[in-house]
């Protein structure tokens, strides 16, 4: 088999950023899906069959990399829902940063479950879930990525890019997982995880929820959606090598913009040296 290079697996890194400021946009499709599944339950396959259905666009926790400023309003609504500063986010706030969206998936999104759905009232629930022990050693490797002190670096080096992803990461687990240490995500995943359904559950209006388990295929989806089962396989993503494919490229791009950023400092400082002691000279011949 074809071994897909990075640009084909991961375009959003290497397309030129589309620049959009989310708070002036408005609603211009209706949310129909929200798959409020945690992160690494099969988000990615998840958006890619919503894509196959017709739903489009289908948010993503990858969509901020094309679109560096949703981190803006991502961090606004984090720092609300789980440190009580600012506006709590609703349906207003939603159109805005979602308005090009017909569904959405995967974090930070599925962090706002409540919120979206008493946002978006019609739109149909589905519930990705696997058996916690699988969750807990995919999930892992974000643990580990979000506590990296090599990208808390990173984000000082390269505060326009990666220092915003990690800002939103820097809510979003401290938040959800009420965890300041990578040792205490851990001690309250199964907690957390547990909720996070239990809640779902709780609040979607009877008759607009799918509990859906990887490996179900088509045919529940299609049956709950009521959409025609496509004549392609369900897509099968492997997230776990996704991530690690991701991580590598994240840490490569934002080495390359630091090392840019720190060049231009020197620069700038090496002129302002010259600056001065031209000044110094020419001030010196003048005495």
């Amino acid at each position: 088999m074809e071994t897909k290079s990075a640009e084909e697996t991961h375009p959003y890194f290497f397309k030129p950023d589309q620049n959009i400021n989310r708070r002036l946009c408005t609603r211009t499709v209706p949310m129909q899906v929200l798959s409020l599944g945690m992160s690494r339950t099969g988000t990615a396959s998840m958006k890619a069959a919503l894509h196959i259905l017709g739903y489009n666009d289908v948010y993503h926790g990858t969509d901020v990399y094309s679109n560096i400023q949703d981190c803006d309003m991502w961090m606004d609504a984090l720092r609300a829902k789980y440190f009580g500063k600012g506006k709590p986010f609703g349906r207003a706030e939603f159109d805005k940063l979602l308005g090009h969206c017909a569904a959405i998936t995967d974090g930070p999104a599925n962090c706002f479950g409540p919120e979206l759905i008493e946002a978006y009232p019609d739109a149909k629930v589905v519930l990705v879930k696997r058996d916690f022990e699988a969750w807990f050693k995919s999930f892992d490797a974000i643990i580990e990525g979000a506590y990296s002190k090599m990208f808390r670096i990173l984000g000082y080096t390269d505060p326009g890019w990666m220092g915003k992803v990690q800002g939103v990461i820097d809510l979003w687990l401290p938040g959800q997982f009420k965890a300041a240490t990578a040792a205490e995500c851990r001690a309250n995943a199964r907690q957390v995880y547990e909720e996070h359904y239990a809640e779902a559950r709780r609040i979607t209006p009877k008759g607009q929820l799918l509990e859906y388990r990887l490996g179900d295929g088509w045919e529940p989806l299609c049956r709950f959606l009521g959409k025609k089962v496509p004549d392609v396989p369900f897509p099968k993503i492997n997230e776990s090598s996704m991530l690690k494919r991701q991580l590598d490229i994240v840490a490569m791009k934002t080495m390359k913009r630091s090392i840019r950023n720190i060049g231009l400092v020197f620069g700038a400082l090496a002129v302002f040296g010259m600056t001065i002691k031209w000044l110094a000279t020419t001030y010196s011949s003048k005495q």
